[in-house]
């Protein structure tokens, strides 16, 4: 899976990504430092099987410790987005462009209220803003796809739910939008596709933003939480958009961590509420890790980054993790002891995670057996959340 994070320059958008992935990207306090798309991997956070299994790990992609698996995903960090890309203003449009690929948005917000629309450094700002300027731009741009080609589309379309289902989604695949997708927002907005044709702009846009919520879910990030205004502005921003994920955090808090953590000055687990010095630091060293001590994870209970990953993709998108395993075998021709986890769709069958190991184990798939119960089931057996898989072919 590919995670987009989106938000207006200056947010904060790059310093989380580097908090993410440790990368060496570009850091800077003025707009549009990021002009083309930054990749990375960043990591969520699960509770390893290998203590239930009585062994330890060693994972080929990723990493674990004290118990604590860290499962690969891709991360992008994409150009600033300003009130108007839709129709090409600053990078809009290679914004968007650099967008199609992603599964989920994580909006950066800077909850401060430091920075005006356009990542001017500034006092009292609403950050709602922000997030009504965003679903704005990304509702415009899915509605544009739309309209290109609804004058004439619309006009041969008049017939059954699946067949303007697939119609549409043929109009948007290259946004990872799915028939199923279609489907649902027919579904939920009650929308008259017999009659394609007779559809007003209001109900254009509506079907836009719906396809839109649905295809490219997002989740948002209320970025440098520990700053003054902070805590009111959250406050606000989730009587605004009850509906939404919205998540504190301080990006700056977590690449400190990790940083002095890779140095080996402190020890730090990405997710946990505390940390512990290993090393002498200097005084100024040790003043700002007991600033973010004081004004962050004893907040908090962590700087956020780490559970805004592991919300991306196991409330927003609904993944489970699950292992491949053997159940009188639990390494690999290399000796490496559970080393593979993948991430696979809630709801995902024996003879799902079969093919999304390998297509030869789903062809020849005869059985799977849980690992901790040593029970046989069948292709249909749904998976749970970290469950071990044999797959018997």
């Amino acid at each position: 899976m590919l995670i987009g994070l989106i938000g207006k320059p200056s947010c904060g958008k790059s310093t989380f990504f580097k908090a993410c992935t440790l990368a060496n990207v570009l850091i800077a306090s003025y707009p549009f430092a990021t002009i083309k798309p930054n990749h990375g991997v960043g990591y969520v956070r699960i509770d390893c099987i290998d203590k239930e299994l009585g062994v330890q790990c060693n994972p080929r992609e990723g990493y674990c410790v004290d118990g604590q698996r860290f499962v690969p995903v891709e991360l992008m960090d994409v150009a600033g987005l300003v009130e108007g890309a839709s129709k090409g203003k600053g990078l809009g449009n290679q914004f968007l462009d650099d967008l199609t690929s992603a599964n989920a948005l994580i909006h950066i917000v800077d909850i401060s209220g430091e920075t005006g629309a356009e990542g001017k450094i500034t006092q009292g700002y609403n950050p709602i803003n922000d997030i009504e300027m965003l679903e704005n731009e990304l509702d415009m741009w899915y509605l544009r796809i739309l309209k290109k080609v609804w004058k004439s589309f619309s006009k041969q379309i008049q017939g059954s739910k699946q067949e303007f289902a697939q119609s549409i989604a043929g109009q948007f695949s290259g946004l990872k939008v799915l028939e199923a997708d279609v489907k649902d927002v027919i579904r939920k907005g009650n929308y008259n596709v017999e009659q394609p044709a007779k559809w007003n702009d209001e109900e254009l846009l509506k079907f836009a933003h719906d396809l839109r919520h649905i295809s490219k879910p997002m989740i948002i990030a209320a970025n440098k939480c520990d700053r003054p205004s902070a805590k009111a502005n959250l406050d606000n921003m989730k009587k605004a958009y009850p509906e939404l994920i919205i998540i504190p955090c301080s990006a700056d808090s977590e690449l400190a961590l990790r940083e002095a953590n890779y140095h080996k000055l402190i020890k730090y687990i990405p997710g946990d509420k505390d940390f512990e010095i290993i090393k002498e630091v200097s005084s100024k060293q040790k003043e700002a890790l007991e600033s973010i001590k004081k004004n962050v994870l004893d907040v908090y209970k962590n700087t956020g980054i780490q559970q805004v990953l592991n919300s991306a993709v196991f409330d927003l998108l609904k993944y489970i993790a699950v292992f491949p395993a053997g159940v009188h075998k639990l390494a690999d021709s290399k000796g490496n002891i559970l080393p593979d986890c993948f991430l696979i769709p809630e709801g995902s069958t024996a003879l799902d995670f079969a093919y999304a190991v390998h297509t030869d184990l789903g062809d020849n798939f005869i059985k799977a057996i849980d690992v901790k119960t040593k029970k046989a089931v069948g292709k249909e057996h749904k998976l749970k959340h970290r469950d071990g898989i044999e797959i018997i072919t």
